[in-house]
């Protein structure tokens, strides 16, 4: 399955504290369906800019070591310009940050699933298809 990993769940990848972060153990399953090929991801141009954003806020001491481990990943990166006006159109409808309808126009336009762990953004948007909670995503790949 093709899919498309929000920066709350890679963000998870790193942190690994499951007391702090729920679904972690879920998170890194879908980490290891990546890395073995059972699933591929394909990501917006931003997510690794977002992910070091956040990890210079919370975690400086290893956001340099960590971006370079998230780009050893060699995640495959979508950035047409139809991918762009699509989350330009969600983000008008959906009244919402550019940057996260970003994720979901990737998955819309390259058949593909957004996998994410932001609950506001999945039920706004859950109507427009290809989103999915990653809890919900483990249990039906699983």
């Amino acid at each position: 399955m093709r899919v498309v990993i929000d920066a709350s769940v890679a963000m998870k990848w790193i942190l690994r504290d499951a007391v702090r972060e729920a679904q972690t153990g879920a998170a890194l399953s879908l980490l290891r369906c990546i890395q073995a090929g059972s699933d591929e991801a394909i990501q917006p141009p931003h997510w690794l800019a977002e992910v070091a954003a956040v990890l210079a806020r919370l975690r400086p001491e290893i956001a340099e070591s960590t971006v370079d481990l998230l780009d050893a990943l060699e995640l495959p990166v979508a950035a047409d310009p139809a991918i762009y006006r699509r989350a330009v159109r969600l983000a008008v409808e959906l009244d919402h940050h550019l940057f996260d309808t970003l994720y979901h126009a990737v998955a819309l336009e390259r058949d593909a699933v957004f996998v994410t762990s932001d609950d506001g953004y999945r039920r706004k948007a859950s109507h427009l298809g290809a989103v999915a909670d990653l809890a919900a995503w483990t249990a039906s790949a699983g």
